[in-house]
């Protein structure tokens, strides 16, 4: 109504116990590292090697909170799905050249008085950043935001998602659909469809995040500023042979 971007208005962290976000520290670090750890594991994980007592049930709950999902080959399920089920479009396809694919994703960010949400949309041909916002909800307007920011750069012939709620619901895929874009959800047995992203969490935390220690959202969000536009402008990727996203990107103009 005012005008204003609603980040603008989500400066406090969402909280939890200091036991509990003690506890999603350490499995956000764990999950970074291994992004296809489950519940199962990451309880075994936190009893054995971090001498912690801990049983599944409190992990799985703390891993919905941090919108945690191991990434491995699900089963095909369809009965009960109230979303719209779009096809998997990227089936042997190889991605060549910059805005063919874009895809987008959300990954937990830890605070010492709480925690946010991180969303990024990411090129795959380049790895270019194309737009990134935070969130103390998973509520999908945040990822909307991101998304409308990328496409005022630009648009891609296919954006690919999960079928996380944020992504299936009609504000994000319509969206898509009235820009001409073609809509992909990852398929059965697609576990790596987002290893560019999940590499880009792992860049972002180790390179920045848990280096710096942000301690408030403020904070976090100039640091995470700056770092992005590092990571397009300056850091070299060795897949790219050895150039910078921005480089590999602009080749689409």
């Amino acid at each position: 109504m005012l005008g204003l971007n609603r980040s603008t208005f989500y400066y406090e962290p969402a909280t939890e116990s200091p036991q509990d976000l003690r506890l999603m520290g350490l499995i956000d670090r764990e999950y970074t590292e291994h992004p296809f750890y489950g519940s199962r594991r990451l309880t075994a994980w936190l009893n054995e090697d971090q001498g912690e007592r801990v049983n599944r049930k409190r992990v799985q709950r703390l891993m919905r909170r941090m919108g945690l999902e191991a990434i491995y080959p699900k089963p095909k399920l369809s009965a009960g799905r109230k979303h719209k089920v779009y096809p998997y479009l990227l089936r042997d396809v190889v991605v060549d050249r910059p805005d063919q694919v874009w895809s987008t994703d959300i990954t937990y960010v830890g605070l010492p008085g709480g925690f946010v949400y991180l969303t990024a949309v990411i090129d795959w041909h380049s790895r270019y950043v194309l737009s990134w916002e935070l969130s103390n909800t998973l509520d999908g307007s945040f990822c909307l935001e991101a998304l409308e920011e990328a496409l005022s750069r630009g648009q891609p012939e296919v954006f690919n998602t999960d079928q996380g709620t944020q992504y299936t619901a009609a504000a994000f895929t319509g969206r898509l659909e009235r820009a001409g874009v073609k809509v992909s959800m990852d398929g059965k047995g697609r576990c790596l469809d987002n290893v560019f992203v999940e590499r880009l969490w792992r860049s972002v935390k180790y390179e920045d995040v848990y280096l710096r220690g942000y301690e408030t959202v403020r904070q976090l969000r100039a640091g995470l500023a700056a770092y992005f536009g590092f990571y397009n402008t300056q850091r070299r990727h060795q897949a790219l042979a050895y150039r910078t996203p921005q480089e590999v990107y602009a080749r689409a103009g």
